[in-house]
């Protein structure tokens, strides 16, 4: 498939998700995962900043552990707050680099033990105003170049949109307090991949995997079915798990 087919592929995706009621974790899911084959990046992060300014994972190209403690590392330090901060895109950080080290001491060991050589933070933002970043990640030595960053710049803005569609930027109480929402979701789904994946004796990937597939499938919005769940009120063997569940290493 061309850049040009999965970029009409990305704005028909956005064009479902206007409308009234819409999975937001699931298109950001998807739109991760369209980041890294746009922009032939290892690893792509949805990062929202909280009500106390701090950025957390909303959505990631995969549930991998290693990858969200990663993005999660970046709450306080990282290239990633410094995006959000001054709303400015940081992009072809080598991780090796000594200034890169020095100014990240926590963040850079852990991404380069990771297997990632690069990354880029891009703001996700709206009229000047900055609600999170778009976290990119690279094992080769290429650089995005001035065409790939405009469009990962287009990409966190599309990301920007789905966030904020029919919010009102003037309220601005009422818009931290819905922002606030999307990461309590994004806690609860956590919460239950943990339990299918202790239920099932299946990895955490595994475990988001069968779940996401369900919901998808049977038009559930991930946030809700995660919730219900979370509070017994949904008999997880209605959900199909993997064949042969591994036991977690």
């Amino acid at each position: 498939m061309t850049r040009e087919q999965q970029l009409t592929k990305v704005f028909v995706e956005v064009a479902d998700s206007l409308i009234a009621d819409f999975d937001l974790i699931d298109f950001l899911q998807q739109l991760s995962v369209r980041c890294v084959e746009l922009l032939d990046v290892a690893a792509c992060g949805v990062l929202l900043a909280d009500e106390h300014e701090l950025l957390q994972v909303l959505a990631a190209s995969d549930e991998h552990t290693r990858l969200l403690e990663l993005f999660a590392l970046q709450h306080d330090q990282g290239p990633c707050v410094e995006c959000y901060q001054s709303g400015q895109p940081r992009t072809n950080i080598s991780l090796g680099d000594a200034d890169a080290v020095g100014r990240w001491p926590q963040f850079t060991p852990v991404a380069r033990r990771s297997g990632f050589s690069s990354t880029n933070a891009i703001p996700l933002r709206l009229r000047g105003r900055v609600i999170g970043v778009l976290g990119l990640f690279q094992t080769k030595d290429n650089v995005l170049s001035e065409e790939d960053i405009t469009l990962a710049q287009a990409l966190a803005d599309v990301a920007t949109i789905a966030i904020l569609q029919q919010r009102t930027l003037a309220h601005s109480e009422v818009e931290r307090g819905q922002l606030q929402y999307a990461l309590t979701s994004r806690i609860v789904l956590e919460q239950v991949k943990g339990i299918l994946a202790e239920r099932w004796q299946v990895t955490a990937d595994e475990a988001f995997t069968a779940f996401r597939t369900y919901a998808r499938a049977n038009h559930h919005q991930l946030s809700h079915l995660a919730r219900q769940i979370a509070d017994g009120a949904f008999d997880t063997d209605r959900i199909p798990r993997s064949p042969e569940p591994r036991s977690r290493h």
